[in-house]
């Protein structure tokens, strides 16, 4: 019993004061262990330009209160990304890659039910072409905008707001050019001032989608 409280309240303790961090080590994480692996670049998409994607994603964060459990957003879309050839030498060896993300699935669910659409016209991710086995990591960075069916957050703000993401992930090869991913990123979303006040929304937002390589 001690021992489960312990770990409890560890874990407790760990998200209130250091969740970034732990979002850190998680991006970070799969490219420490790949730079340890010496194979060749990953084999079923390393020599693929064009990269389309399907992918649905939750996030939870805070508005108001600092609680990262205040609000719970759903969202899913498609991405359409372009790479280049690979570059770099050993665990810096890897492919660049551009890319868009079409968001027509946008649902707040707490505090307050929201809909909406999105659009992330910039996308930079790094596609590592170290791997462990089928797995490979990225990291990226991201922006874009939402436009919503009520002022998001709730209250006098605005109904059209800007996103802003980084965060990294793994491609796990699953068949000839195709691959499943697995990401987690730090999100926000604000106004930049175009409504009366502009609060934000920060979080953390978890995703899973499915590639195929061109």
């Amino acid at each position: 019993m001690k021992a489960s409280r312990f770990l409890v309240m560890s874990f407790a303790s760990i998200w209130r004061a250091s969740s970034l961090k732990a979002l850190g080590l998680l991006i970070l994480a799969p490219v420490v262990l790949s730079a340890s692996d010496h194979s060749q670049s990953f084999p079923e998409t390393s020599t693929r330009n064009w990269d389309f994607s399907v992918w649905a994603a939750g996030a939870t964060g805070e508005e108001n209160t600092n609680r990262l459990s205040e609000s719970q957003i759903l969202l899913a879309g498609v991405f359409v990304g372009r790479a280049t050839g690979e570059i770099g030498r050993g665990w810096r060896r890897g492919r660049f890659e551009y890319g868009v993300d079409f968001i027509p699935l946008f649902v707040q669910f707490t505090p307050q039910r929201i809909s909406g659409t999105a659009f992330d016209p910039i996308i930079l991710r790094w596609n590592s072409t170290q791997h462990r086995g089928h797995v490979s990591p990225f990291v990226e960075l991201g922006g874009g905008a939402v436009h919503t069916s009520a002022n998001l957050p709730a209250g006098d703000s605005s109904t059209f707001n800007f996103i802003a993401r980084g965060g990294g992930g793994v491609l796990i090869s699953t068949r000839q050019n195709h691959a499943l991913e697995l990401a987690c990123r730090w999100w926000h979303i604000s106004n930049a001032n175009l409504g009366r006040r502009n609060p934000e929304f920060n979080g953390i937002q978890v995703s899973l989608g499915w590639h195929w390589f061109k």
